[in-house]
C-alpha cells in the first residue's frame, strides 16, 4: 500500500524546504577508507566534479563525511576529522551556493567547526549518543538535525545486534531521541533507522518491511541503503555491483514513506523518484 502523510518542512537559513516530493542526498566521503568510495588521494578538483555532477543530476543535499562509519572502521581523532573536513568544506560551500551541505559527524566540536564554516545540516549516526554536547550545539545554531539509530561505535556496533523486537526497540529509541531534541530547541529533524548499524542482515530486512511505522513521528524519514551489505550480501555480489539492488529497494522505501534517499548514485535515485511520483499521481 502506498503511504500518505502530512508534509513536513525544514527551515534552512530562512528558506522553507518542503518534503512534499522525496529528495536526494548525495554522499561525498573525504576519507581514505569508506566501504564504497574511499580514496586516500582525493584531490579537491575530483570532489568538485563529483558534487557538480550530483547537483546537475538533481541532488538537494550533499552529505560530507570525514570519518568512515563502516563496520570496523579505523578510529580517527577529532583533530584529524576537522583537518580533513576543512581541506574541502569552505571551497565546496563557496563553489555550490545552491546546495545544502550536511556534515556526517557524531562529534559536537566537529559539528560546531563545520557550522561556523557555513554547513547547513548535521547528520549524526549516534543521535547524540557518542557526544552529549551534540544536541546543545545543534540547538544553538538552529539547524536541521538528522538522527540515526545505532548502538556502540563503528568499531563495536556489529557485536551489539541483540534485539527482542528490532523495530519496536528502534521506534522507542527515536521517541526518546526526539524528546531530547525538543528539549534542546531542535525543531527541524529527520530520523534514519540506521540500516547496517548494529543490525544483522535479517534485522535490516525486518526493519525495512516495517518502515511505514516510522511515519508516526511526523518527521522526514531518511533511508540510507545505497550499496550496503544488506543488498550485496543478499545478492552475493559486491558494493560496486549493487546499484540495481539499491534502486529496487529505493522504490520500496519510497512506497513506505521515505522522504530522503541518501545515495552514492544520484541520477538513478532521481529516476526512481520520478517513476514513483508518476505511479502515485496518475
Amino acid at each position: 500500500m502506498l503511504h500518505t502523510k502530512n508534509t513536513p518542512t525544514w527551515n534552512l537559513q530562512g528558506n522553507l524546504l518542503s518534503f512534499q516530493k522525496p529528495l536526494v542526498m548525495g554522499i561525498v566521503n573525504v576519507t581514505p577508507d569508506s566501504f564504497y568510495d574511499g580514496n586516500p588521494n582525493q584531490a579537491i578538483d575530483q570532489v568538485l566534479l563529483k558534487i557538480n555532477q550530483m547537483m546537475q543530476e538533481g541532488a538537494t543535499f550533499i552529505d560530507v563525511g570525514a570519518y568512515s562509519s563502516r563496520p570496523d572502521a579505523s578510529f580517527v581523532s577529532k583533530e584529524e576529522e576537522i583537518h580533513r573536513l576543512l581541506m574541502y568544506l569552505p571551497i565546496l560551500i563557496q563553489s555550490f551556493p545552491k546546495a545544502y551541505f550536511s556534515i556526517d559527524t557524531f562529534r559536537a566540536k566537529v559539528a560546531e567547526v563545520a557550522l561556523n564554516h557555513g554547513a547547513h545540516i548535521i547528520n549524526d549516526i549516534s543521535a547524540g549518543g557518542l557526544d552529549d554536547q551534540m544536541m546543545a550545539v545543534v540547538g544553538k545554531y538552529q539547524v536541521p538535525y538528522i538522527m540515526m539509530h545505532m548502538r556502540g561505535t563503528p568499531q563495536t556496533m556489529q557485536q551489539l545486534a541483540q534485539y527482542e523486537q528490532v523495530t519496536k526497540e528502534v521506534l522507542a529509541y527515536f521517541s526518546d531521541k526526539i524528546n531530547q531534541a525538543l528539549q534542546h530547541q531542535i525543531h527541524d529533524f529527520a530520523i534514519d533507522p540506521g540500516f547496517g548499524f548494529a543490525k544483522t542482515l535479517e534485522q535490516n530486512f525486518t526493519l525495512f518491511q516495517q518502515l511505514d511505522l516510522f511515519q508516526t513521528f511526523d518527521a522526514p524519514l531518511l533511508v540510507g541503503i545505497s550499496r550496503k551489505s544488506m543488498i550485496y550480501k543478499t545478492l552475493h555480489t559486491t558494493p560496486q555491483e549493487a546499484l540495481n539492488g539499491t534502486t529496487a529497494l529505493h522504490m520500496a522505501a519510497l512506497q513506505k514513506g521515505a522522504n530522503i534517499l541518501r545515495v552514492h548514485d544520484v541520477k538513478p535515485a532521481m529516476e526512481t523518484i520520478t517513476l514513483y511520483q508518476k505511479m502515485t499521481n496518475s
